[in-house]
């Protein structure tokens, strides 16, 4: 007879596989950059949409830390997907003890927090959270590693601080990474600093005017996406 964890892992996947979808799997195979030198080289997807699968870690919150690290070992994308907002879901309802534990096992497992959507979902929730109000040293830590998905963790968890008024520690990251080489950093920390300029322009603007024009053009666009058009177009010339 099969184990508690392997009956709960095989409920998961089971009800995982009625929502798949081959040809959503096969557009997200091409949008999450699966094939080979791809950012997410031999990702496996089932074409689950994300109101399924906030459904269905709804319909699993209760599984254990033991079964979200399995889940997070998994090649399978939607999994992996799962394993995340559950985990984001116990640190909601956790206390600060409780916190610590799920802040210290996300980073543990972080090389398993591996795509785009998957630190988006996860890093302002857990990380973010959790340093708002604590030493935030482990951020430029991250911001400095060689991985690319430690990366876009440093500048994706500072949201969670932008949100709170608090922009000091998104500036901070975003000089490191302005000489970063992956487009998928230019986009985090120009998002970032979009949600800067959403709540205080004049901020956005002075970290634009002192660092627009040797920042990525992909970073600055995702900058100034907001911006009136014919403010927009002096950026992109350079002649602010």
């Amino acid at each position: 007879m099969p184990g508690r964890k392997a009956q709960s892992l095989a409920a998961v996947r089971a009800a995982l596989g009625k929502h798949a979808d081959p040809r959503k799997a096969a557009v997200a195979r091409g949008y999450f950059k699966t094939g080979p030198g791809g950012y997410g080289e031999g990702d496996v997807f089932l074409g689950i949409c994300a109101p399924d699968m906030r459904r269905l870690a709804a319909a699993h919150r209760d599984i254990t830390f033991s079964e979200i690290r399995d889940l997070l070992a998994s090649p399978v994308h939607e999994e992996r997907v799962l394993a995340l907002l559950v985990l984001v879901g116990k640190y909601s309802r956790a206390n600060e003890r409780e916190k610590k534990r799920i802040f210290d096992f996300y980073l543990r497992h972080r090389k398993r927090v591996n795509n785009w959507d998957l630190v988006d979902l996860s890093a302002p929730h857990i990380v973010g959270d959790f340093l708002a109000d604590r030493d935030r040293a482990v951020l430029y830590d991250l911001a400095g590693s060689k991985n690319l998905w430690d990366r876009r963790i440093a500048v994706l968890a500072t949201l969670n601080f932008i949100r709170r008024g608090d922009f000091s520690t998104t500036l901070e990251i975003s000089k490191v990474l302005l000489s970063d080489k992956k487009d998928l950093i230019h986009k985090a920390v120009g998002w970032m600093l979009r949600e800067v300029g959403k709540r205080d322009m004049r901020t956005e603007e002075i970290f634009l005017r002192a660092h627009g024009r040797v920042m990525p053009r992909t970073m600055l666009r995702y900058a100034i996406e907001r911006f009136p058009e014919a403010k927009r177009r002096r950026y992109l010339r350079g002649t602010v």
